[in-house]
């Protein structure tokens, strides 16, 4: 049996084209027109009045933070329900994190849990430099009350994006919320240039500064004059040319993965126990993971007997991230919880799985992963029953 993979890359056919004139060209260094020309594409599908093309969405998120002027002493909240990459540029810029909740609608950062927060961060009159919003596996977050309670304390918003390009919400485009959005093209994403990001903003005068910071800050001097530390972040003339096609064929991959999303809810959305993730009303997710839940209460399967099961039939499954406030490398950070005596982000952790997502899933592939997960659940009810 092949193996089918949580969510692999999928080329447009026309990625060649693009490659083929920056080496033509000899267009291959971290500048070029491929690089002018995805920048200017990405801001006009987002919606945004300009982007930086860089080398990873965590660099988007690290020149974001450094644009907001957190630094040492300072706290950042971010999402605990997340990879690490959302909080990891905090420490870089040796700022400290302190963790939000998830809720149920969305499975991402609670309003409510948000709001305790910033109560007792006024209090104690230590209020965050900004906060990171994380749009989790393409779900878009409560932007208007977190946007409404974020307004009320000035605490800027970076929306980490990386999940969710192409998502809505209110028919407008997540990363364009905050005074920060980011995104990410990496291998495993709805979109990608093989590894990058883009920075976007309607701040004109930011994304300027972040290409100057990105660039090792080099100051417009024959020789080589450098005033601030700066960074090797920029994208690839070549990298760039991918992204331009693969950006061309993004709204017909979120078409795909919707499908495919709504396929695995019709087939096993009935199966008690199994509630997958939900979509907030006036919103529409790119559904770039397939996630669900699976109740230990309804059957005695969970999802870690069932990733060992389906990785038995050759197919590749994960759990749903682990908080980041269970981390060990942040075990001395603060966490606020959505409910008074119950973190959700851990209860989701240990009953959710992420399925084959991709794109380019075959039907047949996608028979192949239903079939084993009623397989796993049924034979597993069995066999408590039995007992």
């Amino acid at each position: 049996m092949k193996k089918i993979l949580l969510s692999t890359p999928h080329l447009t056919g026309n990625e060649q084209e693009y490659i083929n004139h920056a080496i033509e060209s000899n267009w291959v260094a971290p500048l070029g027109p491929n690089v002018d020309s995805f920048e200017k594409e990405i801001a006009d599908y987002a919606g945004s009045k300009g982007a930086v093309a860089l080398s990873s969405g965590t660099a988007a998120i690290h020149l974001a933070l450094n644009l907001l002027g957190v630094g040492k002493g300072d706290i950042v909240f971010c999402s605990t329900l997340t990879f690490i990459a959302s909080a990891n540029p905090i420490i870089y810029q040796g700022a400290t994190p302190v963790f939000i909740d998830s809720e149920p609608e969305t499975w991402n950062l609670s309003p409510t849990a948000l709001e305790k927060a910033l109560i007792e961060a006024k209090k104690n009159n230590k209020l965050p430099k900004a906060v990171i919003v994380v749009h989790l596996f393409g779900q878009p977050a409560k932007l208007d009350e977190i946007i409404s309670i974020c307004s009320h304390y000035n605490i800027p918003i970076i929306e980490d994006a990386a999940e969710s390009m192409g998502s809505l919400y209110k028919g407008k485009q997540t990363g364009t919320f905050g005074e920060f959005g980011i995104y990410s093209f990496n291998g495993n994403k709805i979109i990608t240039t093989s590894g990058g990001g883009a920075l976007v903003s309607d701040d004109i005068n930011a994304l300027n500064r972040a290409r100057f910071l990105a660039s090792q800050a080099r100051e417009p001097e024959i020789h080589y004059e450098h005033k601030y530390i700066g960074y090797n972040y920029r994208m690839s003339n070549i990298l760039a040319g991918i992204g331009r096609a693969q950006l061309k064929g993004l709204d017909e991959r979120i078409h795909l993965r919707r499908n495919i999303f709504e396929r695995y809810e019709e087939k096993l959305g009935s199966i008690k126990g199994i509630k997958f993730m939900p979509e907030l009303k006036d919103t529409k997710s790119n559904r770039w993971l397939t996630a669900f839940t699976i109740n230990n209460t309804d059957n005695s399967m969970s999802p870690s007997k069932l990733i060992r099961f389906l990785s038995e039939q050759n197919i590749e499954a994960r759990p749903i991230w682990k908080p980041l406030h269970l981390q060990p490398v942040f075990k001395d950070c603060q966490c606020y919880d959505h409910f008074e005596k119950e973190n959700f982000s851990v209860s989701l952790f240990n009953s959710g799985i992420c399925i084959p997502s991709g794109s380019n899933l075959s039907f047949d592939d996608q028979d192949r992963v239903i079939e084993n997960i009623k397989k796993a659940i049924v034979e597993d009810s069995y066999g408590k029953n039995d007992r």
